[in-house]
């Protein structure tokens, strides 16, 4: 008989671990910047005017940013500047996924420019044990009037065409890249009315690049209702043509986006009726994944306490070795360390979502942050929780 194998015990509470490579200066800054960003009118303020003023080259508006959102969200504006972020991680146990966080690009010189980025932070991946992930978002690498199109055009003209041509070439040069490195790339999800051009290259890309090891990921945003049942069918598609399968699963970042469009243009909203269904499709895209892990790569990618919580059981009840290069999470860099280092403490895979990029590239990004850490009762309320009671224990 079997020996049963040993309950892992992970506290999300334990605020020392959490915080450990925060210095007492850092923590009292940290928590000012998420008491400011708690009050909605003003992080409204600050997303509408004084990141949209860093655009305009406004007096100040840079170094503003920079000292405050840029920050605590990013890990600098160039690779280089990134390495004490990265050395940092990785002394508490928790790896890197490097982003270049340029998004929405419209020349193709821009496109190759993000290509280049995206090249060499695969080869600084390739040098560091650390840095075992590379983003690619395609939003930086074609124009996103032309992805949209792609997927809502009955006839393609030849221009579309070639655009589309070069952008799938930039994604095979980076695949390509990555496979010759041995580092994986995460294909970044963007919003419904461009993801099917988007899903199409990914899956096209793992069919190629992932016939001996997974390579290439695709994301499955699951606040979408069709979502996990794609999930299902893809994977049934990458057995069936014999390529692993590489699927990273976040909730979604686009939701009042989404919503908003649907109602305005008339049709259903690809968004689930409530949050407790998107938890479900989650947390069995968890359970889908884990219980196939020798032919899916997977990343779960929350900050979700609960499925955090749930794949790592899941991991110890299968009696599964966490270090197998299939089976990891990962939050962003700035947020949710009482789920990162808490993991990485008890020796789960947990990675840090590092965004990288001068700070007029990376505005929508840090938009997106701001929006979603002002509700108290939300993410916000979450962090400045964690934050205080570790203040509260070092006596500050």
């Amino acid at each position: 008989m079997a020996k049963p194998v040993p309950k892992t015990f992970i506290n999300f509470d334990n605020t020392e671990i959490a915080f450990a490579n925060k210095s007492n200066k850092e923590l009292i800054r940290t928590s000012r910047l998420f008491k400011l960003m708690s009050n909605s009118m003003l992080t409204k303020l600050l997303s509408s005017v004084g990141l949209l003023a860093v655009k305009f080259n406004l007096p100040f508006a840079r170094f503003a940013v920079k000292q405050t959102i840029y920050e605590q969200f990013c890990g600098g504006e160039t690779l280089l500047d990134c390495q004490a972020a990265i050395d940092k991680l990785y002394e508490n146990n928790a790896f890197t996924i490097l982003d270049y966080g340029a998004e929405a690009k419209s020349t193709p010189e821009e496109h190759d420019e993000v290509k280049e980025q995206i090249a060499q932070s695969i080869k600084i991946a390739a040098a560091n044990n650390s840095v075992p992930v590379v983003v690619c978002k395609l939003s930086g690498l074609a124009d996103n009037e032309l992805l949209e199109r792609l997927q809502n055009s009955d006839a393609i003209s030849d221009a579309d065409q070639n655009a589309y041509q070069k952008l799938y070439d930039r994604v095979d040069q980076i695949c390509q890249k990555g496979n010759e490195f041995g580092v994986c790339i995460f294909i970044d999800a963007e919003e419904s009315w461009m993801q099917v051009t988007i899903d199409r290259i990914a899956i096209e890309m793992m069919s190629k690049y992932n016939r001996e090891k997974v390579i290439v990921y695709n994301t499955y945003q699951l606040y979408r209702h069709d979502k996990l049942a794609q999930l299902k069918s893809d994977y049934r598609k990458s057995q069936e043509e014999g390529y692993l399968f590489g699927v990273k699963f976040v909730r979604g970042a686009y939701m009042d986006k989404e919503r908003s469009r649907a109602e305005e243009m008339g049709y259903e909203s690809p968004i689930q009726k409530d949050k407790s269904s998107t938890d479900e499709d989650y947390d069995e895209a968890i359970k889908f994944c884990i219980e196939n892990y020798k032919t899916i790569g997977s990343c779960c990618a929350t900050h979700n306490e609960k499925s955090s919580l749930y794949q790592a059981e899941l991991i110890d009840q299968l009696g599964l070795d966490k270090k197998h290069p299939h089976l990891n999470f990962s939050q962003l860099y700035g947020m949710s360390d009482q789920i990162t280092f808490n993991l990485a403490e008890v020796g789960y895979n947990v990675a840090k979502y590092v965004v990288y990029g001068p700070v007029k590239e990376v505005i929508p990004y840090l938009i997106r942050r701001a929006q979603e850490n002002t509700s108290v009762t939300g993410e916000m309320g979450r962090e400045l929780k964690f934050i205080q009671r570790e203040i509260k224990r070092r006596k500050l």
